[in-house]
């Protein structure tokens, strides 16, 4: 099992794109979350809301869900992070149910 971290401008686009996810079976589960960022970006510090989606997957769907979350982010360069995770089995044979 993995999950699947996505940080997006705001609440809006981060329920677009993990309803997109969920919709075409690439995630079980998306959970958004509001955040503070502070990052450089082309050579000025940034410090900004965001918000932060962890979606519950499985390795073998990462690559199809970058090229879904790039199509629909609004970022030029979006924070897209795989973390391989372990769970109780009931979850993750739920998880892996939903994604059939």
């Amino acid at each position: 099992m993995i999950i699947v971290y996505v940080t997006c401008k705001d609440k809006k686009e981060g329920r677009e794109i993990a309803v997109s996810l969920l919709k075409k079976r690439m995630i079980a589960c998306a959970n958004i979350f509001p955040i503070q960022s502070i990052y450089r970006w082309k050579g000025k510090l940034v410090d900004e809301k965001e918000v932060v989606i962890l979606a519950k997957s499985t390795k073998n769907k990462f690559q199809e869900m970058e090229k879904e979350v790039r199509k629909l982010h609004s970022y030029e360069v979006p924070c897209i992070e795989m973390f391989e995770t372990k769970a109780n089995k009931d979850y993750e044979s739920w998880v892996k149910g939903e994604l059939k």
